[in-house]
């Protein structure tokens, strides 16, 4: 894998590179550290080295000499609040007391009646082979990504958007994250609390993920889903997760006035 340090619109993987963006670029926080070393770590657990990039010269030797001291900045706290990535229009920053998993409606039926979230390998009933060719792969992600179930912070639009693409088989237009803005359904869980489950991982990129599955009676806090749906819906849900399903009127403009809107919502649960 190749880390290019610079300034981009936030930090993704594609198409193996690591666009790793700095919210002070050219200067590199202890918390982004900490990331780029668990980057790497993840990497060569799964046989893959890294190399890192960056124009700034002052600014990689400061990384590289960072990373010799690993446990160090391994010890590093999450912030409150990150702002690698300003995508979001109100919080300017990613909120990292809660982490979320999006998926559509068809998805969330499914969950709900097995009770557990599970890696895409698990759900799909596809080989890890067959889902690096799909469409949907566009990234090109590695066999292991399948193996993990993906979260996101919070307040996160990007599994919304996610869920949009998969709908429309293309790249969602504005028009599509607003007029035409169909919200997925999304389970919460505690950040503090997914940090302790026997299988987390963390790859420098996600908040944390998930190996295999996940159960939702032990971990959710709550799930999220578009009152439009409700009688789809409760239909499916177990007797031990009733009182954690909300349903919330989507009565938004955009996509980001309903992550907003629901991360109000999860705010509430949590005072």
């Amino acid at each position: 894998m190749i880390i290019k340090i610079g300034k981009y619109d936030y930090t993704e993987v594609w198409d193996g590179v690591l666009y790793k963006k700095l919210s002070n670029y050219p200067q590199v926080s202890d918390w982004e550290i900490r990331t780029i070393i668990e980057f790497i770590d993840y990497e060569s657990m799964y046989g893959r080295k890294c190399q890192l990039i960056c124009e700034d010269k002052q600014l990689l030797q400061t990384i590289e000499n960072s990373i010799l001291e690993k446990e160090k900045f391994q010890r590093v706290p999450v912030p409150e609040k990150i702002t690698e990535c300003t995508a979001c229009r109100y919080r300017k920053g990613c909120c990292t007391k809660f982490v979320c998993h999006t998926t559509s409606l068809e998805n969330a039926l499914k969950i709900l009646k097995s009770g557990r979230l599970l890696s895409a390998l698990r759900a799909r009933n596809l080989t890890v082979n067959e889902l690096m060719a799909e469409k949907r792969n566009a990234a090109n992600d590695p066999a292991d990504y399948f193996e993990y179930i993906m979260f996101t912070w919070g307040n996160c639009q990007a599994g919304d958007r996610l869920v949009m693409e998969r709908k429309l088989d293309r790249f969602p237009t504005e028009q599509d994250l607003s007029r035409d803005f169909t919200p997925g359904v999304r389970f919460y869980f505690r950040y503090e609390d997914l940090i302790r489950h026997p299988n987390v991982v963390f790859d420098g990129v996600l908040p944390l993920k998930i190996r295999d599955e996940l159960s939702l009676k032990d971990w959710c806090l709550a799930v999220i889903v578009p009152a439009e749906w409700e009688q789809d819906i409760e239909q499916e849900v177990p007797d031990n997760l009733a009182g954690r399903v909300i349903y919330l009127e989507n009565d938004c403009k955009d996509i980001w006035d309903w992550s907003e809107k629901v991360y109000q919502k999860i705010e509430s649960l949590d005072r």
